[in-house]
């Protein structure tokens, strides 16, 4: 060990002519051998060794030191730290120290005690890396403000240099409100916030904007102190939303609830105000804790409904524009704040209410008549059908019972269907009075919806305002007819429409239809007919009241083979008859033979006796 540089390292100090050195003292002793000691024994050695090593301070490497300049080379500063040897750093750290010179101290960071040529390795700009991220630690865990240096623009955001490193400014971390032009803030130095940091990657993100919040919840609390219900204020419209409108109230916003802007309907706050507008408005409540303050504008003017015109009666008419159209009805402006309903039932005299948007549309001016009024509730019923006549009125006159009339279908139910004769006259045709020959399950399989129909006119009710329709009473009882064609044991040929779990749907001629039973479409064969087949049916029964017929194709095979049994046996007995009528004659004629024969005989014997 020696106290002094190195052999290297003095063969590069001294061929640097601007090295500056001190004037070593006249008492040293020059007789050191190459190891660095002079002549001494071993003891004084140890000594010198222990005294040596007491100057030495110990140093960890890539800890911040304080070092002492002791001198400058053409591109280096020379700084001892207390170590065996001093350390050299670039001048190009000392940029920002343009007035630095021999005895200053500064910080810097020991990378290596010793490199491969035996030099001490510093850093300056590492030591004020890690001592500017100590900094921004500190900073961010007490929640301090920083000034930071606006260096340049980038994507998002803005560089910032705090504590001597870069940080991420986010555009949306500028101001409360919105920036389009971030290149106004390069070059300024601002007061920040440390709000993120990522030790893996030394990434520092910083706020402008969370100061910024912090004075106006400040002000808002001071505000917030001395509101009261009531109270008028003067503000200026900052921003419009379709739900209302934020009024800055030098400080502190407010929300003006569109409802709240007119008592009269409005779509959007801007067909009323502006942006940057001034405005009176009055607190209507605030909440302390959420600093929310609600704001009112029409509550400085008087209700409208206060000031009706005595002409306003029921029974009048009036004029208005459609402010709302609901399901159950639309909502008429008479004037700004006093409207009434027009239920969807008050539309038109038909009985089957239809939806609102069939009769008018938002923004149309319509004329109504007042049906109700209830000024103290503010609330009024209009209808529009009242200024048309009351088509009941003289029904009986216009639909008398058997008249005949066409109607549009309007509605169909599992009961039947509803047609329109005209507005307001509705009547039903049940299922069962569609046709004379057809089972109808569904009036949709009978008629459309919206198509003409004709009907004949049953019974009218004119309490309820109901008529009762019939359509297959237009043509006559086809069943009188049928009465005498399909007797029962008849036989006709018919399809099979459709096959059921327990029936099959027969189609007859004259366009009636008969039910088979299942077990009754079987044939001499054992198979059983299937849909679409046609084939011969007999009518087993034939029910006029009930228009129900009951055929067999089973019956009209077995019939055939009683028939043929009976024409066999019919047959039998008439060979059998014709056969006994045979014999009995065969007998007479041989008994009447037998008899000429002895009357001739005898006859003969006389004649030969008389002869004789």
């Amino acid at each position: 060990m020696t106290a002094f540089l190195s052999e290297r390292r003095i063969k590069y100090l001294t061929n640097n002519t601007n090295i500056q050195f001190e004037t070593p003292s006249e008492d040293f002793d020059w007789s050191m051998d190459k190891a660095g000691f002079g002549n001494y024994s071993k003891d004084e050695r140890a000594g010198l060794e222990s005294l040596y090593e007491q100057t030495l301070s110990t140093i960890a490497e890539k800890e911040i030191v304080k070092g002492t300049v002791v001198g400058f080379t053409e591109k280096e500063v020379v700084l001892n730290i207390g170590f065996k040897s001093d350390g050299l750093i670039a001048k190009t750290e000392f940029r920002d120290m343009p007035e630095l010179k021999v005895g200053d101290v500064v910080e810097v960071l020991l990378e290596n005690k010793e490199d491969a040529l035996g030099q001490l390795v510093l850093s300056r700009k590492k030591a004020m890396s890690e001592r500017a991220w100590e900094n921004i630690m500190v900073s961010f865990e007490n929640d301090e403000i920083v000034n930071g240096y606006v260096k340049t623009r980038t994507k998002g955001g803005l560089v910032v240099e705090v504590h001597g490193i870069d940080t991420f400014l986010p555009g949306s971390q500028i101001d409360t409100k919105p920036i389009k032009d971030y290149d106004v803030y390069v070059g300024q130095t601002m007061p920040f916030k440390v709000v993120k940091v990522n030790h893996a990657f030394k990434n520092v993100v910083i706020s402008h904007k969370v100061l910024i919040e912090e004075d106006i919840e400040k002000q808002k609390s001071d505000i917030l102190s001395k509101l009261e219900k009531g109270q008028v204020l003067e503000g200026t419209v900052k921003n419009m939303t379709s739900f209302g409108v934020f009024i800055d109230l030098g400080g502190v916003d407010g929300l003006l609830h569109i409802t709240d802007i007119s008592w009269g309907r409005i779509n959007h706050p801007e067909e009323l105000l502006k942006m940057d507008q001034q405005i009176n408005v009055v607190v209507l409540d605030f909440d302390d804790e959420k600093k929310r303050i609600s704001l009112g504008l029409k509550q400085l003017s008087s209700h409208p409904w206060d000031s009706l015109a005595e002409t306003l009666v029921v029974g009048a008419s009036v004029k208005g524009k459609i402010v709302n159209i609901a399901d159950y009805g639309a909502f008429l402006e008479i004037a700004p704040g006093v409207e009434g309903l027009i239920h969807v039932s008050e539309m038109s005299w038909s009985q089957h209410l239809r939806s609102p948007q069939d009769f008018m549309k938002l923004g149309d001016e319509i004329e109504a008549v007042i049906l109700t009024l209830e000024k103290e509730e503010r609330k009024m019923s209009l209808g529009i059908k009242q200024l048309k006549a009351d088509p009941w009125v003289a029904i009986n006159e216009r639909y008398p019972i058997g008249s005949r009339h066409k109607g549009v279908v309007r509605n169909m139910t599992n009961y039947g269907l509803f047609v329109e004769l005209e507005e307001g006259v509705d009547g039903l045709v049940h299922v069962s009075d569609l046709s004379w020959t057809k089972k109808i399950k569904h009036p949709a399989e009978f008629v459309k919806k919206d198509q003409e129909l004709e009907v004949l006119v049953l019974e009218v009710d004119l309490e309820n305002r109901r008529l009762s329709l019939g359509h297959k009473q237009l043509d006559e009882n086809p069943w009188d007819t049928f009465e005498n064609i399909f007797t029962v044991g008849s036989v006709h040929e018919g399809t099979v429409l459709k096959i059921e779990d327990k029936s099959a749907t027969i189609a007859l001629p004259y366009g009636v239809e008969g039910y088979a039973p299942i077990k009754q479409l079987q044939r001499e064969d054992k198979t059983v007919a299937k849909e679409d087949e046609t084939a011969e049916f007999r009518v087993t029964e034939f029910n006029k009241e009930n228009k129900r017929i009951v055929v067999s194709l089973t019956a009209v095979w077995k019939q055939e083979v009683v028939e043929e049994k009976k024409a066999d046996e019919k047959k039998r007995n008439d060979d059998k008859e014709k056969a006994t009528k045979a014999a009995k004659k065969l007998n007479e004629s041989n008994e009447k033979s037998t008899f000429a024969d002895v009357e001739g005989l005898a006859a003969l014997k006389a004649q030969l006796e008389k002869k004789d």
